[in-house]
């Protein structure tokens, strides 16, 4: 837990502000509720593909806000941040409500080998969806956070590893083609290994379930390789403090040049770098003064996007809940001005797609 003691005064002083600043906004007018009745976020019902190795290309579906199934060359598939409920709260009639539905249920899902957890916070860690998962994919492997492990085990899941920033964990499968696939060959029913790197890495955010637990469990994005293709996915993460400014004012002006940005980001590209595929948040960001250090905004992910060096990106962590004040459609919009002013293509480089599309790399 080292790594995240120093953002320990800060994490503390943004979440006295969470707690006051709704109250005080709804007074004053300052606090816009997103409007959220007619959204329009495409959905399509996603097709996942048939498990088998040499393949020469990543294949992701986006599942919802984090939520990424990610299938390997290799054979492999990674579930990340698996929430399927209606709500992200501790219960199901309070708290933020989907104004996006999951593009399909837990029961669709392909066999899933390994599921990675960013943290603890509720639209990231479903206690209903894992526990479902683990049910349905007894062997599927959970990595989480330093602390978490203990939950997962009290949860009833025991195939779980917590790790530290910067520790590698092999993950070897052995296993035969999913029951579903009718192949007459009978070599191809043969077991096959599948192996991968999974690595807990640095982000800057915060954790915690309740105000008892807060940034008791470890935050962290994570990179996954197998099967000769690698993904950095970044969870939820803020990049900058940025100060409460006037309306309108561009915080990516020259003059604010100097504010603080995560070093961590630089570090992973140069240690763990490059990655074939990023799945990096741009949701969530308003006001800036409150959330940029935990959240980032298209701006921030695009430089997070170059220092992590990865090759192409997706955008996560937006389209699904209301969790602050900017337009729901607004981060795409942004994310396309953000890679313009850093002079990458509009499209076909850090892009965002429909809830259930999938896209290959």
């Amino acid at each position: 837990m080292e790594g995240g003691r120093c953002f320990a005064s800060l994490v503390g002083a943004a979440f006295r502000a969470v707690l006051t600043f709704p109250r005080r906004s709804m007074i004053t007018g300052e606090w816009s509720t997103p409007d959220t009745s007619n959204v329009n976020i495409p959905a399509v019902k996603p097709a996942f593909r048939e498990r088998r190795a040499g393949l020469s290309n990543l294949r992701a579906t986006w599942l919802g806000h984090a939520c990424y199934l990610v299938e390997f060359p290799s054979g492999l598939r990674v579930l990340f941040d698996p929430v399927f409920e209606d709500r992200c709260a501790p219960v199901q009639w309070l708290g933020p409500k989907r104004y996006t539905p999951p593009p399909c249920s837990l029961s669709d899902l392909p066999p899933v080998d390994a599921v990675v957890i960013s943290h603890s916070h509720y639209d990231h860690l479903s206690h209903t969806s894992v526990r479902e998962l683990a049910r349905r994919n007894p062997g599927a492997h959970f990595f989480v956070g330093l602390g978490l492990e203990r939950w997962f085990r009290d949860s009833g899941i025991d195939n779980v590893t917590e790790m530290d920033w910067w520790q590698d964990a092999d993950l070897v499968l052995t296993r035969r083609q999913d029951a579903h696939v009718q192949d007459p060959d009978p070599d191809k029913t043969d077991p096959e290994t599948i192996s991968a790197r999974i690595t807990c890495l640095p982000c800057q955010h915060a954790s915690g379930r309740s105000h008892r637990d807060q940034n008791h469990t470890l935050w962290a994005s994570w990179a996954v390789r197998s099967g000769g293709k690698s993904v950095w996915f970044g969870g939820d993460t803020g990049y900058r403090r940025v100060p409460k400014l006037p309306a309108g004012v561009d915080d990516y002006g020259p003059e604010y040049d100097s504010l603080p940005r995560c070093p961590q980001f630089a570090q992973i590209g140069a240690l763990r770098g490059p990655f074939d595929l990023g799945l990096i948040p741009i949701g969530a960001y308003k006001p800036r003064w409150m959330w940029s250090w935990m959240h980032a905004n298209p701006y921030d992910a695009v430089e997070i996007f170059k220092e992590t060096r990865c090759k192409r990106a997706m955008g996560i962590h937006w389209g699904t809940w209301a969790l602050t004040i900017e337009d729901v459609e607004e981060p795409p919009k942004l994310l396309k001005q953000a890679l313009a002013a850093s002079g990458i293509p509009e499209t076909g480089v850090f892009d965002v797609c429909a809830i259930g599309e999938a896209r290959e790399f």
